[in-house]
């Protein structure tokens, strides 16, 4: 495939996906990285498209949300690693809150093996992955079906919501970043999630690389309220994201990243059944007392300052070593 043809290529399938990161890039136009990486930088010269975190995006410093056809083939080896490291996190006869999005799908699929779960969801896609589940409660919402995501949002989703308490809350969204936390380009999903993350004593952010320092329109869960993200691993030049990760950290998120085949390099979540122990940062969280942020630990990402790509490198093996 000639140059030209590939930057037509990648530039159509930004347009229609808002982003994509530069590997699901260079999977569809089968070439390396490093060539997609050259070719992005050169549709950016043009105004085109702005490069960000592993990735590219529409121009002008908001993604725009992609429809559900176009996110369920994204980063979908990212997502299943994610999907399998944050189950770890869920212990029989619990009761939690899953949020709309294909990689809360990815974690329904895995729940539904967990006897005694409650789930309340407003995502028919969680909703129907667990529908077959003999041992797992699921309770949705109420509300006005949103036909992009399948997902029931709207003052009847938020309404149902009012006096529910259960342990965790997963989400996902279409941005995170350390100073506005996690986004969403649609005001009626971001208020919903805002109603589950009110739910929860703790909430769990589902968030692959590409997602890293991407910012949208409506601010869906504020950084101080999130106890954790589980993220998979950036690519080897994508310092940006590992510095990302490190703000994050910094600010009393505890980091789980899973590996390529679902394995987990951060702290290591409990086997079922077992105390998880956290380790505690060296000041106080931001988060006030009553709130899902209160006495929340983190696990920091470590590393020396260094080249950029030698920084990113000692963040992860500081995060294997714990």
């Amino acid at each position: 495939m000639f140059a030209a043809e590939r930057r037509q290529l990648i530039l159509e399938m930004v347009r229609a996906n808002g982003a994509v990161s530069l590997r699901e890039l260079a999977r569809v136009v089968q070439t390396s990285e490093v060539t997609v990486r050259r070719d992005v930088r050169a549709l950016e010269a043009e105004g085109l498209l702005d490069r960000r975190h592993g990735g590219a995006v529409l121009p002008g410093g908001f993604t725009r949300e992609s429809g559900f056809p176009q996110k369920s083939h994204l980063a979908t080896a990212e997502k299943t690693a994610i999907a399998d490291l944050a189950a770890g996190l869920v212990e029989e006869g619990e009761a939690i809150v899953v949020g709309a999005g294909t990689t809360t799908q990815e974690l329904a699929r895995r729940l539904a093996r967990i006897p005694g779960l409650t789930v309340v969801t407003n995502s028919l896609l969680v909703a129907q992955a667990l529908a077959h589940a003999n041992r797992v409660e699921v309770v949705m919402t109420g509300g006005t079906l949103r036909g992009s995501n399948y997902a029931l949002v709207g003052s009847g989703a938020e309404q149902s919501l009012q006096g529910l308490r259960v342990s965790r809350a997963f989400l996902s969204g279409s941005g995170l970043t350390a100073e506005r936390g996690l986004s969403t380009s649609n005001m009626l999903s971001a208020s919903v999630d805002r109603a589950l993350v009110q739910a929860a004593a703790e909430v769990v952010v589902l968030a692959d690389h590409t997602k890293l320092g991407a910012d949208t329109m409506f601010q869906t869960v504020p950084t101080e309220f999130i106890t954790r993200l589980v993220t998979d691993e950036p690519p080897a030049h994508d310092d940006r994201a590992g510095t990302e990760l490190q703000a994050l950290a910094d600010q009393g998120v505890q980091i789980a990243v899973a590996g390529p085949t679902g394995n987990q390099v951060g702290d290591q979540p409990p086997a079922r059944g077992e105390r998880r122990r956290d380790v505690p940062l060296p000041g106080p969280r931001r988060g006030q007392a009553g709130t899902p942020a209160a006495a929340l630990r983190s696990t920091g990402l470590g590393g020396q300052e260094q080249t950029a790509g030698a920084e990113r490198a000692a963040r992860v093996a500081d995060l294997r070593r714990r």
